[in-house]
C-alpha cells in the first residue's frame, strides 16, 4: 500500500480509496459487489438442485442450462399446467365432432409419429386423429369381444368329443353285456324307491358324465350314504348309456334308480302341452335353432353383457323336454312327499340331510333367492331381469322389484304342491307367451316358473347353494369351498374346454379316470 486517499464529490458520501501500484478499488465497491453475490448465491444454487434434480443436468451446455434457468430466475414459472389446461379446451371441443369419413387413420403410435414429423398439424386436427384412433380401437375390441362370445356359445351349446363317446361306447356296451343291461336298482330295493323315510334325490340329464358326478358327490359328502336313493331321468337316445354306467359302477352304499322319459306313462301330449310345443312352435325352433348372430340385433348400443344375455337365452337346452321336468314332479312321482331336485352342473360338498328338516312354513319350494349379494351378475337378479315389462301384461300382473330365486338345488314339499295350481299357471304363462310371440319373456324354464310359484317359495339359507361358477372367473376360492352346493351355472361348465380352470378341480376330483371308458375316452385330456 503506497498512499490513503480521502475525497468527496458532489454531496455523496465519501469514498475511501486504497491505492494499490496503479489501480483504485472502492471499499464500498467491494461490499456492495459481496454482498449482491451473497444474497444471490443461495438462490442459485437452490434453483441448480431443482433442476438437477428434475433432469436438466443432462443438459451438455451453458446455453440449455441457461434456457432451462433464465425463466425461473427472472420469475416465470413452468408453461405445462397452461399446456394442460390448452389440451383441455381443444379436446372438448373436438368431442362434440365427428371424426370424418375419409380421414386416414394412423394404425399405431410409431404411424401416428411418422406422420406428425411429416406433417403440420393443428392442435385441433391432431386431437380428431387421436379421436379416431381410439374409435377405432373401442370399434375392433367390442367386435373382437362379440365374437368371442360367440364362439363360446356355440362351444357351450355343443357335446365335446369325449362325452360323445363315453356315451357311444356306453350305449355299445349295454347291446352287447348282460351286466350292464342289470335291473336298477335290483329288486329286492324296489320298495326303497317310494320310501320316504329316505332322501330322494331327482336328476334330470343327458350328461353321463355330469350325473355321475352328481351322485358320486353327494354319496361321498353324505353322513347317511345308505339312506340316498337317487332317481336319475335322461331322454330315449341317452337311456342305454346312462344305464349302463350305474349298472357297471355302482355308487355303494346308495340307491340308484334311471328312467327315461318315454317310460314315464303320465308324460302324454295331452298332460304335457309344452312337449307339442317346442316341437312343433315354428318361432321356437328358428328362436333357438336359427342364426343366432342375426337375431341378436347386433347394434352400435349392444354391450357384450347384453349380447351374451342373448346368446344365453337362445341356448338350445331350453327347449328340452328335460329341462320343463321339474314342473311335472309331483305327477312323476305320485308316492313321494318331499324331495331334492338337483341339476347336473352341481357338485355337492356338505350333507344335504338336513334340507330335509328345513320348515317350509307351509311353501311347497325352498330355494335361495338371487336378488341378495354383491355379485352383480348372478345375485342381484329381480323380475325386471327376466320379463318384458313393457308388454302390458306382465306390467299389469308382476312386481319388476320382486326377488327372484334359484332352480338347481330346491327342496321341493311334493306333497303340499299337489293341492296348488301350480302346474296350470306355468301352462297358462308358457302358452301365453307362445301366443306372444315370445315376448314376455326369452330366458329358458325359469320365467314362467318364477310366476307359478309366486307365493309358494321359502328363502333358504345362501350357503346351501352358491350360483356362478360358470359366469364369474373371479369366484372367491374360499366361499367356493364353504358352499354345501356349488352350482356351474353359465356357459363355463366344467367338462368344457372353456371351462375356468381354477374352480374346474372341485369338479374333476369326482370324475372316475381310472374307468376304462372315461380312459378310452380321453376324457378332459
Amino acid at each position: 500500500m503506497r498512499s490513503v486517499t480521502i475525497s468527496s464529490s458532489n454531496g455523496f458520501i465519501d469514498l475511501m480509496k486504497i491505492k494499490v501500484a496503479a489501480r483504485h478499488i472502492s471499499y464500498r465497491t467491494l461490499f456492495h459487489t459481496i454482498l449482491i453475490l451473497a444474497f444471490l448465491l443461495p438462490f442459485v444454487f437452490i434453483l441448480t438442485a431443482l433442476v438437477t434434480l428434475e433432469g436438466v443436468n443432462k443438459c451438455s451446455s451453458f446455453d440449455c442450462l441457461g434456457r432451462r434457468l433464465g425463466p425461473k430466475l427472472l420469475g416465470r414459472g413452468d408453461d405445462s399446467g397452461r399446456l394442460v389446461k390448452d389440451f383441455y379446451t381443444i379436446f372438448n371441443q373436438v368431442n362434440t365432432k365427428e371424426v370424418p369419413v375419409n380421414l386416414k387413420i394412423p394404425a399405431n403410435f410409431s404411424q401416428l409419429v411418422s406422420e406428425i414429423n411429416s406433417n403440420t398439424y393443428s392442435a385441433q386436427d391432431f386431437a380428431i386423429i387421436l379421436k379416431g384412433m381410439m374409435e377405432k380401437s373401442e370399434r375392433e375390441i367390442r367386435e373382437s369381444k362379440l365374437q368371442e362370445l360367440m364362439n363360446k356359445h356355440f362351444a357351450a351349446s355343443s357335446v365335446p368329443k369325449g362325452i360323445h363317446c363315453l356315451s357311444l361306447r356306453l350305449t355299445d356296451e349295454y347291446s352287447s353285456n348282460a351286466h350292464a343291461r342289470r335291473q336298477l336298482p335290483s329288486p329286492e330295493l324296489l320298495p326303497l324307491l317310494s320310501d320316504n323315510s329316505y332322501y330322494h334325490f331327482i336328476l334330470s340329464t343327458d350328461n353321463i358324465l355330469a350325473a355321475s358326478v352328481v351322485v358320486t358327490s353327494a354319496v361321498r359328502s353324505s353322513l347317511a350314504p345308505e339312506k340316498i336313493v337317487f332317481h336319475v331321468i335322461t331322454d330315449k337316445k341317452t337311456y342305454a348309456g346312462m344305464h349302463s354306467w350305474f349298472a357297471l359302477n355302482p355308487i355303494s352304499p346308495a340307491t340308484v334308480e334311471v328312467k327315461g322319459v318315454h317310460q314315464f306313462d303320465w308324460l302324454t301330449r295331452d298332460n304335457v302341452p309344452v312337449l307339442d310345443a317346442v316341437e312343433n312352435h315354428n318361432g321356437i325352433q328358428n328362436y333357438y335353432h336359427g342364426n343366432h348372430m342375426a337375431v341378436a340385433n347386433l347394434g352400435d348400443n349392444t354391450t357384450p353383457r347384453s349380447f351374451a344375455s342373448k346368446l344365453q337365452a337362445r341356448s338350445p337346452k331350453y327347449i328340452s323336454l328335460l329341462n320343463h321336468l321339474r314342473i311335472y314332479l309331483p305327477e312323476l312321482f305320485p308316492n313321494l312327499d318331499k324331495v331334492v331336485f338337483l341339476d347336473d352342473d352341481v357338485v355337492i360338498q356338505r350333507d344335504l340331510s338336513p334340507l330335509w328338516e328345513i320348515d317350509l312354513n307351509g311353501k311347497v319350494n325352498g330355494a335361495v333367492e338371487t336378488c341378495h349379494g354383491e355379485d352383480t351378475w348372478v345375485m342381484s337378479k329381480r323380475f325386471r331381469n327376466y320379463f318384458n315389462f313393457s308388454h302390458p301384461l306382465v306390467a299389469k300382473s308382476l312386481d319388476p322389484n320382486e326377488c327372484a330365486w334359484a332352480y338347481g338345488m330346491n327342496i321341493f314339499d311334493l306333497h303340499g304342491w299337489r293341492k296348488t295350481n301350480i302346474r296350470e299357471t306355468y301352462h297358462a304363462w308358457f302358452k301365453e307367451n307362445l301366443r306372444s310371440n315370445l315376448t314376455l319373456w326369452k330366458l329358458g324354464t325359469l320365467p314362467p316358473a318364477l310366476i307359478a310359484f309366486r307365493g309358494h317359495v321359502q328363502p333358504i339359507e345362501p350357503s346351501w347353494h352358491m350360483l356362478g361358477l360358470g359366469y364369474q372367473k373371479n369366484t372367491s376360492i374360499e366361499s367356493v369351498k364353504q358352499a354345501a352346493v356349488i352350482h356351474y351355472n353359465g356357459q363355463s361348465k366344467p367338462w368344457l374346454q372353456i371351462g375356468y380352470e381354477h374352480l374346474r378341480p372341485f369338479w374333476s376330483k369326482y370324475v372316475n379316470y381310472s374307468n376304462e371308458f372315461v380312459k378310452n375316452c380321453h376324457i378332459l385330456e
